[in-house]
């Protein structure tokens, strides 16, 4: 019989690099919110474009979940244009 693991989250189980892998979270999170913005306010997405001051192309991309597309400057850029909030929270790791 296999054992199967657990992992927190998606980027646990298919990232091995720890920064990398922390690096991913982060901008998934933020894209995640992002969307959730979107939606929330019912924006087009060249309505989210010029709110983010990006092109629509990058918020397609965003909507898309293409996080390879986006890096985390740019994303708390996007946030903080949107009138977000971000916050950052550093523990020991588990």
């Amino acid at each position: 019989m296999k054992k199967t693991k657990a992992y927190a989250n998606v980027w646990d189980a298919i990232e091995p690099d720890p920064a990398r892998r922390e690096n991913l979270k982060l901008r998934s999170a933020l894209m995640s919110e992002l969307t959730r913005h979107i939606q929330r306010e019912r924006l087009t997405q060249a309505e989210a474009a010029k709110l983010f001051g990006v092109t629509q192309p990058r918020i397609s991309n965003l909507m898309r979940g293409k996080i390879d597309a986006f890096g985390l400057d740019l994303l708390v850029k996007m946030a903080a244009a949107a009138g977000l909030r971000v916050t950052m929270r550093v523990q020991k790791a588990a």
